[in-house]
């Protein structure tokens, strides 16, 4: 295979891998595939429509859209266009939105239904770049000296000029390795996202040198439904998939699946933590449920499947015994909980927030092979991964190179920050030069933001320095704006947010008790005491009603799910607030741990 520079080259020897089922998508409760040849069709279309329409190299375009071939053909028509595109989770709300759209200045905005489209018409006033959109599906609204086609449309004007399809692969060649790419948002601790500017070559190295350390093949086939906005999603699942030549069938949503893994029957699994945590809760809950013989069976075959952990991390042969015991725990047990995910799974991928290591054990020990990584939206984002033969619970694998142009790829700054250099590192950020500049320093090491260390070659993660909160579905939630907007309602006196590493926001609130009681006593609540008054459910539903006031302007992912109120407020005294008034957030997690622990039981 010649050398693989940009995204074009990418895409073009992809598809001389010529699948019949390159994407497959579900309709009517089947699945439609997409070849080859038709997706190089598609993707040359919507390139010729888009230069046609008047769309310009260097021009921004957003996508607004959940996982469908649709995106993917968008994604990979900018990319040959010298299109950079500006990708957005479709859960965002209506100013969020707005704030990526006009920070970025996307020109052209695609977007999957009227549901996104009625964002940006609520919105398209504060948007002075913005002037052409395109809907997936659904019929559009007619607007003066606005430009609004549908996807049809745009195949249709695409192919009129199909004898023009010749010149697009020469669009592709004029793309340099250093162009933009792509300007993926991430969410930082003052509130507003930053915008990763991430080059062909950024993208191009991580997925063609990470691939040759994966256990994938071609003609393999994965579901995909993990947002193709996150970097993972889009690194993996999306280029490294059309790079190995590795079938794509998307999944009707994250709601769906459970039902779709059967149906696809996948070889290939890449998700956050939180769908292997659903997997094992649920394992676990319906073998306590069993009759005590079955609770007995599963107790020993996972006895047994733990015994074989040593030998299969480094793909050692197992001893004839265990050899013979793995396999009876297998047909008895194994084999049931892996049909559920459709039985084929050979390789597994982790990424977005950390694995627990028991939850990883349990994979391991029940046959599905968990490989953890390590990277952020700014580094595109494979920093360190587990190799398979090579697997390390608790750590987040060897760094992808060992030294890049003579210097360490990562290192260990004096205060543990995590620090890495090579080809993966951003640009820096869309119109942020102080953003950049704190990011990355003169000599073009980025600071992760995370703590770690490492040992033997590998790299650990023990703490994070950046005031960031990482859900176990990989949706990265700045603390702090949230906790500033709950203090201003008038019941609340203090907010701390929870949640990081769990799949859901919490938070721990100290109410105002100058308005909270004279609340009360008008509502004739009597107690004796502040401990008591914070126990009643009626106190409780009135400040949760305080905090959904404030739910109603976050996605989904960012609302506080559940709270804890305290009655004594947070001092620098307690050691809980730092001397400008920060929150330890260490130091509150330790001392109300069993109220935490209460919230996520």
């Amino acid at each position: 295979m010649s050398e693989i520079k940009t995204i074009p080259d990418l895409f073009y020897k992809g598809i001389e891998r010529d699948l019949s089922d390159a994407l497959a998508y579900k309709s009517n409760g089947t699945y439609h595939p997409i070849s080859h040849r038709e997706y190089k069709d598609f993707v040359e279309w919507v390139a010729l429509a888009l230069r046609e329409k008047g769309l310009r190299p260097g021009e921004h375009l957003a996508i607004i859209s959940e996982n469908r071939p649709e995106w993917a053909i968008a994604d990979f028509a900018c990319a040959i266009s010298g299109v950079p595109t500006v990708v957005l989770y479709p859960t965002l709300v209506t100013n969020q939105t707005a704030f990526i759209l006009r920070h970025s200045e996307a020109s052209w905005a695609i977007c999957s239904n009227s549901q996104q489209l009625t964002k940006i018409m609520n919105s398209w006033s504060e948007l002075p770049n913005l002037h052409t959109v395109i809907v997936m599906e659904g019929q559009v609204p007619a607007v003066p000296n606005k430009n609004i086609y549908t996807w049809d449309q745009l195949l249709t004007v695409g192919r009129s000029l199909s004898s023009k399809q010749h010149e697009i692969r020469q669009w592709g060649n004029l793309v340099k390795p250093e162009d933009l790419l792509t300007i993926i948002y991430t969410s930082g601790t003052t509130g507003d996202p930053k915008g990763a500017m991430l080059t062909h070559n950024n993208l191009v190295t991580n997925v063609v040198d990470a691939a040759k350390a994966l256990d994938l093949r071609s003609g393999d086939r994965s579901l995909s439904f993990l947002p193709l906005c996150h970097i993972f999603e889009r690194m993996v699942g999306h280029f490294t998939m059309m790079h190995l030549g590795i079938s794509i069938y998307y999944a009707e949503g994250v709601a769906s699946v459970a039902d779709n893994l059967p149906e696809v029957k996948p070889n290939v699994l890449l998700s956050v933590p939180r769908i292997y945590e659903k997997i094992f809760n649920r394992t676990y809950f319906m073998a306590g449920q069993a009759p005590f013989l079955q609770r007995t069976i599963f107790k020993l075959a996972m006895q047994i499947g733990h015994w074989s952990l040593p030998y299969r991390y480094t793909r050692r042969p197992l001893p004839f015994y265990l050899k013979f015991l793995h396999r009876a725990a297998t047909k008895l047990v194994f084999e049931k909980i892996l049909s559920k995910l459709g039985g084929n799974i050979r390789f597994a991928a982790s990424g977005g927030a950390p694995l627990s290591t028991n939850i990883l054990e349990f994979f391991w020990a029940i046959g599905l092979d968990i490989v953890e990584g390590y990277g952020l939206s700014e580094t595109s984002p494979v920093i360190s991964f587990n190799r398979l033969g090579d697997i390390t619970p608790g750590s987040v694998g060897r760094p992808l190179y060992d030294m890049w142009e003579g210097r360490p790829f990562v290192k260990i700054a004096e205060d543990g920050e995590i620090l890495c250099q090579g080809p993966n590192i951003m640009k820096g950020y869309w119109k942020n030069e102080e953003g950049t500049r704190e990011a990355i320093s003169p000599d073009g090491y980025f600071h992760t933001g995370d703590i770690g260390h490492i040992k033997d070659g590998r790299l650990y993660i023990t703490d994070r320095k950046k005031d960031l909160i990482i859900t176990s579905g990989g949706k990265n939630v700045a603390p702090q704006p949230i906790e500033n907007s709950l203090k201003s309602n008038k019941y609340i006196n203090q907010a701390v947010l929870l949640g990081d590493k769990q799949n859901f926001i919490s938070a721990l609130i100290v109410p105002d008790f100058d308005t909270l009681e004279p609340w009360a006593k008008r509502h004739k609540i009597s107690y004796q005491s502040r401990e008591e008054l914070l126990e009643h459910p009626r106190v409780n539903e009135k400040i949760m009603n305080q905090v959904s006031k404030v739910n109603k302007k976050l996605s989904n992912y960012e609302q506080v799910k559940k709270i804890k109120l305290l009655s004594i407020e947070m001092t620098q005294d307690s050691g809980e607030l730092t001397p400008t008034m920060k929150v330890m957030r260490r130091v509150v997690n330790e001392k109300h741990k069993k109220l935490i622990d209460d919230i996520y039981s």
